[in-house]
């Protein structure tokens, strides 16, 4: 097979089962092999019953003493049997897993293999993997890859699909041999081996840093294309008049602050030169860059031309939205939304004033990268939260006019050493420093135990007016994973808190519509506690809400952690951020330390940095803050640097003809 080749071509894939993994956004052969393992499984020796704590994962050697019985419901059958050794009796259970019943049979000796809970004083394992004896032996010996499931999918068959297609697959290795050399990087053929079957955890090394030079070094042939091409290029929208972004600004209940205005000039300087615009502005959570970026939109209409503005979620862009359209409605600026969960008639009209001149300011998500968008003349375009898209994207906008200004802003700190090797085409502006009406949050770290005194405190804010988040780092429950889900917290908190609490939940496998629906309820303080994961980690801003609790806060980084706690703490009000801990760990207990100790995000990008080191190669990404499939721009700054010593490097020839196989797609497909 080539990588190129549709998955149908996967012995054991059929329509049905091709249609799961396009769930999955696996299309091609290429697709599957850069579906990485989100973790991978460690066996251990089997343990007595007796031994067994609730909640773990662990493998028991035991042996039914009863025929199973199948217990049928209304949409599940329920499949059951007890299985003792010498040391206790535990009650095994599948869901829908009827067939199973014929391995079960009394005084046999298998080894089941799940999570651990207690029910009525007795210990129960639910959905447990079955093995033989001397299958599971094997295991012992290797890391078991842990994929994302969707309906329809198993791990297992995953699994399967994986191993026929590195067998049956050429892959070719795209990069300079002299680079695998000077920087001691295995075969890519080898790399996807590793990733996927490892037999310790050095392979998995070896792997990931083969592949996350791969990814890094794609996105520096895509910026060295992208400053190539605007160097080409001059200012066909120069922007000179000010007259209404001073009275914006004169209008506005605060004074912008001397790092506000020192970067308000810099763009202004830009969008007067001979060349187009690249600009980055980076500045720390609540530090102001939405207000600049609005300006220079309202200079960029002033002078004639058109502004769009790119938003990673629906609830951001609406967000921007609503407080662009009513800060510019006294000057008589026409401001439009595009996002996707609109009806078709909507989008149509949309695009069709912008087509015509008649929208002057169009905000919306990835839907303005769509071929039927387009301007009548776009000077400006701005993309917030730069670092959830990508330079491919980028392009993509850029394409929507002949060389507009383009303005980047990123609310993620990353150390500047980082930021010059990420935006090394860009000039850069930074906010480093807060408007005066901020009060600093305050951090805590608690344990689980301390639950219900967080719980008093959510409920004495709430009946001071006030709101909050409550931030679990899963949707539903997970066999594999110990940590709190929105789902069963939402219940939990029901039950927890006085009546008349109004609590709701919000994750990213919402609809979106519904997702906006609960946001706008919570903007407008018709809910009291929203249970969410990280979705609002990007950009909401709620004044009212003052406390916010960040359950199993170790699993996040130090970024998304700041990040989190960025979302309190934007009104006059003081306002308040919970860690909870969950498994204690010194490198974590450092990390939370960290976070109460500054409020300072670049600071905190710094220390994160020094923390995590070489770090785990895996259980780190947590926050996906850059759109790579494996690397991580913190554990991986040494291979990002590498990778970028490698594209400057490279010769005139071997750059055109490789970002040529970038630009064409296909195996080679850039992908941040």
């Amino acid at each position: 097979m080539q990588v190129s080749d549709s998955i149908l071509k996967i012995k054991g894939i059929g329509e049905k089962s091709a249609e799961c993994y396009h769930k999955l956004g696996i299309y091609s052969v290429m697709d599957l092999l850069n579906f990485y393992p989100r973790d991978y499984e460690h066996f251990e020796l089997p343990k007595p019953i007796a031994d067994l704590q609730e909640g773990e994962v662990a493998g028991i050697e035991c042996y039914p003493v009863e025929s199973p019985k199948i217990i049928p419901g209304k949409r599940t059958k329920i499949l059951l049997v007890k299985a003792k050794d010498y040391s206790g009796m535990i009650e095994l259970k599948w869901f829908n897993q009827p067939y199973l019943r014929s391995r079960l049979v009394m005084g046999t000796h298998l080894i089941f293999r799940g999570k651990v809970t207690v029910e009525r004083k007795a210990f129960q394992m639910i959905q447990p993997e079955i093995y033989e004896k001397d299958a599971y032996r094997t295991l012992l010996k290797s890391l078991k890859p842990v994929y994302r499931v969707t309906d329809g999918l198993s791990r297992n068959g995953i699994v399967k699909s994986m191993r026929l297609a590195l067998d049956a697959t050429e892959i070719p290795d795209w990069i300079p041999a002299r680079f695998k050399k000077q920087y001691e990087l295995m075969s890519l053929g080898k790399a996807y081996e590793h990733i996927h079957f490892p037999v310790d955890e050095e392979e998995t090394r070896t792997a990931v840093r083969r592949l996350a030079f791969d990814e890094f070094f794609k996105m520096y042939l895509s910026i060295r294309l992208c400053k190539t091409l605007a160097e080409q290029k001059s200012n066909r929208y120069p922007v000179y008049q000010t007259g209404l972004a001073e009275k914006l600004e004169q209008s506005l209940p605060y004074q912008l602050t001397a790092a506000q205005k020192r970067a308000y000039a810099e763009i202004l300087g830009d969008m007067r030169s001979e060349v187009p615009m690249q600009r980055l502005l980076e500045g720390d959570v609540g530090s102001g860059k939405t207000i600049i970026a609005m300006l220079a939109l309202l200079c960029v209409v002033e002078n004639g031309y058109q502004g769009c503005l790119m938003a990673p979620t629906e609830v951001l862009a609406i967000q921007h939205y609503e407080q662009f359209s009513k800060m510019l409605k006294p000057f008589g600026v026409s401001v439009g939304l595009l996002v996707g969960s609109q009806t078709a008639a909507v989008k149509k009209i949309t695009r069709s004033q912008a087509e015509q001149g008649k929208l002057q300011i169009l905000i919306g998500t990835h839907a303005l990268l769509q071929d039927s968008v387009a301007f009548a003349g776009l000077g400006l375009a701005v993309i917030d939260e730069q670092h959830r898209f990508g330079v491919k994207q980028r392009e993509q906008l850029l394409l929507k006019s002949e060389a507009p200004h383009l303005l980047i802003m990123s609310a993620t700190p990353i150390p500047r050493t980082l930021a010059m090797m990420l935006y090394g085409d860009m000039a850069l502006s930074v906010l480093d420093e807060m408007p005066k009406n901020r009060k600093p949050i305050k951090t805590c770290v608690v344990d689980a135990g301390y639950r219900p005194t967080v719980y008093k405190f959510f409920t004495d804010q709430i009946s001071h007016g006030h709101q909050g988040y409550m931030i679990c780092p899963m949707i539903a429950e997970s066999e594999s994973m110990e940590a709190e889900d929105v789902t069963n917290y939402t219940e939990r908190l029901r039950k927890e808190l006085p009546f008349g609490t109004r609590i709701e939940c919000l994750h990213g496998k919402m609809p979106a519509a519904k997702k906006n629906e609960l946001m706008e309820r919570f903007s407008g303080g018709k809910i009291d506690i929203l249970v969410s994961t990280t979705v609002i980690e990007v950009g909401i801003n709620v004044p009212n809400a003052t406390v916010m609790a960040i359950e199993n806060a170790e699993r996040f980084g130090l970024a998304t952690l700041h990040q989190l706690r960025g979302r309190v703490g934007r009104g006059s009000d003081q306002s308040y951020c919970i860690l909870v801990q969950g498994k204690t760990g010194e490198e974590s207990k450092n990390r939370l330390e960290a976070l109460c100790k500054s409020q300072d995000g670049f600071a905190l990008a710094e220390e994160d940095l020094r923390l995590r080191g070489p770090g785990d190669f895996f259980g780190i990404r947590q926050s996906g803050d850059f759109p790579f499939l494996i690397a991580d721009v913190f554990r991986d700054a040494a291979i990002l640097a590498m990778a970028r010593e490698a594209s400057e490097s490279l010769s005139e020839e071997e750059y055109t003809r490789l970002s040529q196989e970038i630009v064409a797609g296909g195996s080679l497909s850039v992908v941040y």
